[in-house]
């Protein structure tokens, strides 16, 4: 008896066709195990095609051929797991990073690409170009990533829109949870082809290789659960970045983002608010220069908070609205108010720290000026210029930092904000 490899079709359930599936997913999962997984794939083959000659529907079903692209596709899309150029180790998440800009016609004249090039569908090989020869490497090598990703990660890269607002170079993506890599699948749109936005134009990677095809909405099959996104990245063809988010900026936050805003705002002469050049770590110092930036606008109140927002960085990248002002000369300080440390009981322990949302800005708490009196006591309260308030201020957060510095701390050890240890310290 001679058996020959079929490709069953994707919906197909037998046994067979289970463990074919099964040895795809975990070829993509371990390159080392890619020969391996080509001897189970034949075997389940071999089974699959055992049932047909003993005559059961299920081979019968597995060993039939596929139906024709204009009926009601169902491609089998199983993908790799998020992966470098070639195959290699991804080096960080990409979407930690600042996205490399592209325009739309740009996306779609590389999908054309791979259209022209009839690239070969595979969950485990990848192109000359080095993306993996899947779908969602598909989208990542037409966004322009570096790495090829996942359907499951797409996202994190773009933005939700709606139906009426897509765009040629935005994508569908699909997700399905029970069946998170050979369920998932996404197409990127190329525009509408009738004025009722029934169909479209999908540039799509599916067996046996890349096709560009009219589609009706959202797609074949799962259409209700195909969701429309923008990479983030994307650019109208202008010099101006878009802007990331406002969740990339703020305490705590540590991003190339944080350091573009500061590196804008020098520029736009808000220099003086940092003592060494921007960085990566969000500071008090990028929050004072934005608000300083905000209010040199003419805003006030909730839109100069210091955390930027679209309209701040559309002004900052492209280099309109007004310059922050030159700062006015200041009075002599008046002298640093002598305060004794706080009375200790000797052999009392020291107070217990109150806790890190007790300081910053906006607080008024007790604690507050009990930090600042101690600071005075132990010789760090240049920056009051007034006694210490259970008002936070930016001389308290200064007299912190003078503090940490002289303990040998650097970096976010020495942001100005007082923690335990910092607490320990002073009322040690």
């Amino acid at each position: 008896m001679e058996f020959t490899e079929v490709e069953p079709d994707g919906g197909c359930d037998c046994p067979g066709c289970g463990a074919r599936h099964l040895a795809r997913l975990h070829a993509a999962r371990t390159p080392a195990a890619r020969p391996a997984a080509r001897g189970a794939r034949r075997a389940a083959v071999l089974v699959a095609a055992v049932g047909t000659a003993l005559g059961g529907a299920t081979g019968a079903i597995a060993a039939a051929p596929r139906a024709a692209a204009t009926d009601s596709p169902a491609p089998t899309t199983p993908q790799g797991e998020i992966t470098g150029p070639f195959g290699g180790e991804a080096e960080q998440p990409r979407a930690m990073a600042v996205l490399p800009t592209t325009t739309s016609e740009e996306i779609v004249a590389r999908a054309q690409g791979w259209v022209d090039q009839k690239v070969p569908y595979s969950m485990s090989r990848y192109w000359s170009d080095g993306y993996r020869q899947d779908c969602s490497g598909f989208i990542s090598m037409a966004w322009g990533l570096g790495s090829s990703q996942t359907t499951w990660t797409l996202p994190n890269f773009a933005d939700r829109i709606g139906k009426d607002d897509l765009q040629p170079g935005d994508a569908l993506i699909y997700n399905d949870s029970a069946n998170p890599q050979g369920g998932s699948h996404a197409v990127l749109f190329g525009g509408w082809t009738d004025s009722s936005h029934t169909k479209y134009t999908a540039y799509e990677q599916t067996s046996p290789n890349t096709i560009k095809r009219a589609t009706p909405y959202a797609y074949w099959s799962h259409s209700g659960q195909y969701l429309p996104y923008r990479y983030r990245g994307i650019s109208t063809g202008t010099d101006e970045e878009a802007f990331p988010g406002l969740t990339w900026f703020g305490r705590g936050q540590s991003n190339p983002y944080v350091k573009r805003l500061g590196e804008l705002l020098v520029k736009r002469g808000a220099g003086r608010f940092y003592t060494e050049a921007p960085d990566s770590v969000w500071s008090d110092a990028d929050r004072r220069a934005t608000e300083a930036f905000q209010q040199a606008q003419g805003w006030t109140g909730a839109e100069a908070d210091g955390a930027p927002g679209k309209d701040t960085w559309a002004l900052l990248v492209a280099g309109r609205g007004r310059d922050v002002p030159p700062e006015a000369p200041l009075p002599p300080p008046p002298t640093v108010p002598t305060v004794p440390p706080v009375p200790r009981i000797p052999g009392a322990p020291a107070p217990a720290f109150p806790g890190t949302a007790d300081f910053g800005p906006g607080r008024v708490d007790a604690a507050v000026q009990l930090l600042g009196r101690q600071l005075v006591g132990k010789g760090f309260g240049t920056w009051y210029t007034v006694g210490p308030s259970p008002e936070w201020t930016e001389s308290d957060r200064r007299n912190v930092e003078a503090f940490q510095l002289a303990q040998g701390w650097k970096g976010a050890e020495a942001d100005g904000y007082p923690g335990p240890h910092t607490w320990r310290l002073l009322f040690g």
